[in-house]
């Protein structure tokens, strides 16, 4: 495969990465519900003090985060999306093809 036709692959407009990015922060935050969970019951009552009194807890709950939120795992979902526009452009009848503009 080209450089050229894996960039085109890869390539999604800004307010589909934007989308994504949204869609990926969202399931993060629902698998690393526990750790935000705790980090919350650490933090109440607190101002300036959460940030050594509750240091253990912020550190789980990033790398809970980093799991879900990295360029890795968006770059999947980029791709997963591509597949999806393939399959619905595929679904697309041919006579109504000859009508579509690229």
């Amino acid at each position: 495969m080209g450089y050229v036709q894996e960039a085109r692959e890869n390539h999604v407009k800004k307010k589909v990465e934007e989308a994504l990015r949204s869609k990926m922060k969202q399931k993060a935050l629902k698998e690393c519900d526990h750790y935000t969970s705790k980090y919350a019951e650490c933090a109440m009552g607190r101002t300036l003090s959460v940030v050594w009194h509750c240091r253990k807890e912020a550190n789980e709950l990033n790398q809970c985060l980093k799991q879900y939120t990295n360029d890795s795992v968006l770059e999947e979902m980029k791709k997963s999306y591509m597949l999806e526009q393939d399959n619905k452009g595929a679904a697309i009848p041919e006579y109504k093809q000859l009508y579509v503009c690229d």
